[in-house]
């Protein structure tokens, strides 16, 4: 993800149909009633999510056309076919802002795709291949691990796939992992249009792996890992999900993770969850770390070489992922 705004003319043109809800903390959240879900579910096991994030990093940076991002994908698609009969990876190919084409893959497994009552959870995958944010600008030409900006979230949807398995969800599941979303231009390059950021999820939006697809809302993970995260509410998903935007951060208060869903405004972000909305009118909310204290608006370590396994916290992990679950879960 990308560029974090304060105000942005696009958001006017998308036309989902929450409209953004300005309440504050709801009496949902308020009421110390109870701590539990409402219905039986599963237990988020953040040492399996951290697992996740760990198996993707053991194969390197997965940069578009590495070695490591093939095999990356390998992995991923293997298991989620162990937990999951329907898994479709989207062959892509899409040219980058300097003009170079890319063969990417998008990850999609599905729960009951009969029915049409769905949610769709998603993240990207692949990784960034400039750390241009770098403190250090000799380092501004690596690439990046990505274990929170991609893996973490990643790590969370093999994760709630694993549960799925065991126990599915009444309604329908569409987990949808992303490439090429990070491959836009590097930060000393004019970056033009929002175009060249989030390749893969454009070319779902506008190629569904089913014809006529649609769902009732999705959630986009983008940044769910980090030491010390805290959720803010991204303004693109409070204009055009703000409902669903509602639900997820009353939930997570209610289930114990207040500390980590904070009832406050964060700025606009151009991300996955952009493309979806636009092209497939369907309502996303983008679920992802602002931090008000950082230039960038993101956490520290954002398109940085210090985005290694170091920054991640299975606490996070676990409060992101329960919270995910018990939305899903709740859903009828």
């Amino acid at each position: 993800m990308k560029n974090i705004l304060l105000i942005s003319i696009f958001a006017l043109s998308l036309v989902c149909c929450n409209n953004p809800s300005q309440r504050g903390k709801s009496a949902a959240a308020d009421s110390a009633a109870s701590a539990t879900p409402r219905v039986d579910v599963p237990s988020f096991n953040k040492d399996s999510a951290y697992a996740y994030v760990v198996a993707q990093l053991a194969f390197g940076p997965r940069v578009p056309g590495s070695p490591a991002h093939e095999k990356c994908a390998e992995y991923i698609t293997t298991k989620l076919q162990s937990w999951c009969k329907d898994v479709i990876v989207q062959k892509c190919r899409m040219a980058a802002y300097n003009g170079k084409m890319l063969d990417g893959k998008n990850i999609i497994a599905s729960w009951k795709p009969e029915l049409k009552n769905r949610i769709v959870l998603c993240s990207h995958w692949e990784s960034r291949p400039w750390a241009d944010h770098d403190p250090d600008p000799k380092l501004r030409r690596q690439p990046v691990d990505a274990a929170n900006d991609g893996a973490s979230g990643v790590g969370i949807l093999m994760e709630a796939a694993r549960q799925f398995s065991i126990k599915e969800p009444t309604i329908g599941i569409d987990i949808v992992l992303f490439d090429l979303e990070d491959y836009g231009p590097p930060q000393d390059v004019s970056q033009g249009d929002d175009k060249w950021w989030g390749l893969g999820s454009q070319y779902w939006a506008q190629n569904p792996h089913k014809q006529g697809y649609s769902a009732r809302y999705g959630i986009l993970l983008d940044m769910v890992g980090a030491q010390g995260a805290t959720f803010l509410l991204e303004g693109f998903s409070q204009q055009n999900a703000g409902d669903i935007q509602q639900k997820i951060w009353d939930t997570g208060n209610r289930i114990g993770y207040s500390s980590f869903f904070l009832y406050e405004k964060g700025g606009f972000v151009t991300d996955d969850h952009i493309f979806i909305m636009k092209y497939m009118n369907i309502p996303v909310v983008d679920l992802i770390q602002l931090d008000k204290s950082t230039e960038s608006g993101f956490n520290s370590t954002w398109h940085t070489t210090h985005d290694n396994l170091a920054s991640i916290d299975a606490n996070t992990l676990k409060a992101v992922g329960q919270t995910v679950l018990t939305v899903v879960y709740e859903e009828e």
